[in-house]
């Protein structure tokens, strides 16, 4: 038996099963001049998702005009994870008349989705 092997074992496989590729896409306007208000609740939604296990943070996406801005979640299902983020979400004024956009599977024709307004 080599070294390596002896060291990590023959047969260990390394990466984690897959598990499906749930998201939970918010879209919302952002018409304030300072950017601290989105990332303080990117921070806070970011420590709760990890605090909760339900998934992960992947970050924002701002549009020049503020009219389409995104924060994006991932996790092995939506529906926790928008149960999770939800009250967070509500609190914030800017918020208010964004679209959570839960998708039940990996990014491909025929996935379930839903839309719920918040």
């Amino acid at each position: 038996m080599g070294l390596f092997n002896k060291l990590f074992g023959k047969n260990k496989t390394y990466s984690k099963p897959q598990e499906p590729e749930h998201a939970v896409i918010v879209h919302f306007r952002y018409e304030m001049d300072s950017l601290e208000p989105l990332y303080q609740l990117e921070d806070t939604l970011e420590k709760h998702i990890n605090k909760e296990g339900v998934g992960e943070f992947d970050g924002h996406e701002l549009a020049m005009h503020n009219n389409d801005n995104c924060f994006y979640m991932y996790g092995a299902n939506a529906e926790i994870l928008f149960k999770a983020v939800k009250p967070i979400l509500e609190k914030s004024n800017f918020m208010k008349g964004a679209v959570a956009k839960l998708r039940f599977g990996p990014p491909e024709e025929g996935v379930k989705e839903l839309e719920v307004k918040l």
